[in-house]
């Protein structure tokens, strides 16, 4: 369990959300985040077998490991998105502050005639 909450839930983790930032500062599309997040979750599914002793070669830890890995693969996409759609808000309303006001850590909106600079 050790081994499962350091390298996925925080190296992995953190791994995620700076791929979702880069993402989204380079004005990628959001499905990237799914192929660069499997990618991710396959190096994280190998790091997790070697550190526990596990082997591929037998069925059962074959069928124990890849039942794990969608929700490995869930979780890193999950931060992955989420990461991509601050960045995504924080850069719009910098990038284009007459047009937009941040409404939410999400979310923005477009500025109306009666909104004032900031």
């Amino acid at each position: 369990m050790g081994v499962f909450i350091g390298l996925t839930v925080v190296l992995f983790g953190f791994a995620a959300f700076q791929m979702g930032q880069a993402l989204a500062s380079t004005w990628r599309p959001v499905w990237h985040n799914v192929p660069y997040g499997l990618l991710l979750a396959f190096a994280d599914q190998f790091l997790v077998m070697r550190c526990s002793s596990t082997t591929c070669l037998r069925s059962s830890d074959w069928a124990l490991t890849s039942g794990c890995f969608s929700g490995i693969a869930v979780y890193i996409i999950a931060v992955a998105l989420f990461a991509y759609r601050v960045t995504l808000a924080r850069k719009m309303v910098q990038q284009y502050p007459w047009l937009y006001l941040r409404s939410g850590l999400l979310s923005w909106r477009e500025r109306s005639g009666n909104d004032t600079a900031a």
